[in-house]
């Protein structure tokens, strides 16, 4: 097919030619409506459209949605792939909703984004966590031992899917092949959740991606690295073992019955854009980032930490004796925003650049230069150390309550220190990245506390109501 014809963007280019008069939603009518003082909205809101004659129908598609959406299914070179416009979210509660039915057991990576979680609550399934292997040199989660999961199939024979996260929020992969081949010996479909490795199509030096190493599901989050709009994301059908009616139905069921024409149109450009990404273009993004990453190391105290064998989109800085959460202060007042920060650095994610596109890398380090000289001397801190014991990364057992029992068990809310033993009633999240440390029916181990403690040590921030762990409390069942 040809990869270089946007459809979407020709079929409201099209529209907006006729200079149309809106007596249709949405109410700002094509941004009539926006004042003159806020006119640099009105282009945006210009594509801001909906279900109108040629325009298509999401939810239906016959024209240029659909055209779009056979465009990005070749590219990708899948069975059939979607746009999805409420984020990698709705991908992984149509993927597992999809395949799960109540009361199935299904092995989940317990890295897992809390959108996975969710899945697993409206599917009503056992989960089983497997907990991933520590990289003792970059102190991150890193793949699943294919052992230690194997015995798992052997143990539980009754698995009717396997749910992994490739790669991690920090770009790290693994051996995800020799899982899916395993998985795929007992037949069993591996789903995986790739938000941010829309870009592994590339190829090399970029990880391969689970679609081209034959994962029946996969989730891209195309707003996380592609030119797509928040909540722009794919969804990648790409086996016979996957229900392609079934995967319809969901999506009609979870998507928005008002699909966003603007996240489809830069969901149609980021096919465009990585489909037309040229070896050149790899060449250029990869030199541009090194001689930021150099420029980096030149700054004393500041360190860089890249996973050479991982994404070279994502870059961690750190600085020894400081948090990761002070370091995003410093930088975040010089106007330097990372991606997030966690107890030891901070992750910047970098751009995929066309050859000769000029990136402020060269501002960024002015201003991360402004930001240690201001701040300098550094007082050292305590050195937080990721140490996990081994007994608890391998122990793989259902959750302790199924979500159909938490429904009926009452809660109480103890001290957290006096919580060892109990089975927790609430998700505890640092945010980012959102990946849970405790979930409702797991049974709270002395290790959770521990982690849970170091966190709120350094300040971390925890997503939703998270006063009541912050004053040393927890819920858990009675």
């Amino acid at each position: 097919m040809n990869q270089e014809i946007l459809p979407i963007y020709n079929a409201i280019n099209k529209f907006k030619q006729k200079s149309p008069i809106s007596f249709h939603v949405p109410g700002h009518k094509n941004g009539f409506l926006i004042d003159e003082k806020f006119k640099n909205i009105k282009p945006f809101l210009e594509n801001d459209i909906t279900e109108l004659t040629g325009l298509d129908d999401l939810h239906s598609p016959e024209g240029a949605i659909k055209e779009a959406m056979e465009l990005l299914t070749d590219y990708y070179g899948t069975v059939k792939s979607y746009f999805l416009v409420n984020g990698s979210t709705v991908g992984n509660l149509a993927m597992i909703l999809s395949v799960c039915r109540e009361g199935d057991y299904v092995m989940v990576q317990r890295n897992c984004h809390k959108s996975i979680l969710n899945a697993l609550k409206l599917a009503k399934v056992q989960p089983l966590f497997i907990y991933p292997e520590i990289d003792d040199v970059l102190g991150m989660a890193g793949g699943i031992d294919p052992q230690l999961l194997k015995n798992t199939f052997e143990k539980y024979k009754e698995i009717k899917a396997i749910i992994a996260t490739y790669p991690n929020y920090y770009g790290k992969t693994y051996d995800l092949k020799e899982i899916i081949d395993l998985a795929h010996h007992y037949e069993i479909p591996v789903l995986v959740d790739e938000a941010h490795g829309a870009h592994f199509r590339l190829g090399d030096p970029f990880p391969p991606s689970a679609v081209e190493l034959g994962a029946d599901m996969v989730v891209h989050s195309a707003h996380k690295t592609l030119p797509a709009m928040t909540m722009g994301s794919y969804l990648h059908v790409n086996s016979g073992r996957i229900s392609i009616p079934k995967v319809e139905e969901y999506l009609g069921i979870l998507q928005s019955s008002s699909p966003s024409y603007p996240i489809m149109l830069s969901l149609d450009f980021s096919r465009y854009f990585l489909a037309n990404f040229s070896g050149e273009d790899i060449e250029y993004t990869l030199q541009t980032i090194q001689r930021f990453v150099d420029g980096v190391k030149r700054l004393s105290p500041l360190k860089i930490k890249q996973d050479k064998k991982g994404d070279p989109l994502k870059v961690s800085i750190y600085m020894e004796g400081v948090s990761g959460f002070e370091l995003q202060r410093m930088l975040e007042e010089q106007g330097v925003y990372g991606e997030l920060a966690d107890p030891y650095q901070v992750l910047y994610i970098l751009p995929l650049l066309k050859k000769g596109t000029a990136y402020p890398y060269a501002d960024a380090l002015l201003r991360i230069q402004a930001a240690v000289e201001k701040n300098m001397p550094v007082t050292k801190g305590i050195t937080v150390k990721n140490e996990i014991d081994s007994s608890f990364i391998r122990s793989i057992k259902p959750m302790a309550l199924t979500y159909k029992e938490m429904e009926s068990t009452p809660k109480e809310t103890i001290p957290l220190l006096h919580s060892i033993d109990r089975i927790a009633a609430e998700t505890v999240i640092p945010y980012p990245p959102g990946i849970p440390i405790l979930m409702p029916g797991e049974e709270i181990t002395n290790k959770h506390i521990q982690e849970i403690c170091r966190l709120l040590e350094v300040n971390a921030n925890f997503q939703g109501d998270s006063q009541q762990l912050k004053k040393g409390a927890i819920q858990v069942f009675c």
